[in-house]
């Protein structure tokens, strides 16, 4: 087979699947040119594929089942690279002041670094001083002291449902009252 006929394939290879293929993309992907990136990218991947010696057998099938591959594969990729953000669901908020906080890391840490830990460690314990006692008590202990909730309910005999409800509003406090100071964190010039 030569090139030209190899061209001539491929293009009517994708002037077939294209549009389908575009569509089963685009509902996949919320942004157009994102969706476009991976359709071109599958083509590529059949055009590099396809050989003489070893031919594609069911184009379609490998055609969905590549688009599927390069809309995971973009899904991982576009995670990894997008800043944290504040999440209320998921907590992001915690995630990334805690390795603020507490980054074993950090042998030598920058005066920058030194100076968000500090400001970080002063608007937790502000907010935490606002929290009844008994909040206050169980997140400390679960996220501080690294007990569990069940150890601290054998202790104090307190229902383990109760000291999980009383961190769950503890949580929801910080979170309110850390938002700000964690966008500012995100928004440092490095």
């Amino acid at each position: 087979m030569t090139t030209k006929q190899k061209q001539q394939g491929a293009s009517r290879l994708i002037a077939e699947y294209q549009p389908r293929l575009r569509a089963f993309i685009r509902k996949r992907v919320p942004n157009k040119e994102d969706a476009d990136d991976i359709l071109q990218e599958v083509f590529y991947q059949l055009v590099k594929t396809d050989s003489p010696a070893n031919p594609i057998e069911q184009v379609a099938a490998w055609l969905y089942r590549a688009a599927r591959n390069q809309i995971i594969n973009f899904g991982k990729k576009k995670r990894e690279d997008e800043l944290p953000y504040y999440q209320d669901d998921e907590g992001e908020i915690f995630n990334d002041l805690t390795e603020i906080l507490f980054d074993a890391d950090a042998s030598a840490p920058s005066p920058e670094t030194e100076y968000l830990r500090s400001l970080v460690w002063i608007e937790l314990e502000k907010s935490l001083s606002e929290l009844p006692p008994e909040q206050r008590e169980v997140f400390e202990k679960t996220e501080l002291e690294g007990l569990s909730v069940k150890e601290i309910s054998e202790e104090t005999g307190i229902p383990v449902n109760t000291l999980l409800s009383r961190k769950h509003y503890a949580i929801l406090h910080l979170r309110r009252n850390l938002k700000e100071l964690y966008f500012d964190i995100i928004q440092f010039p490095e």
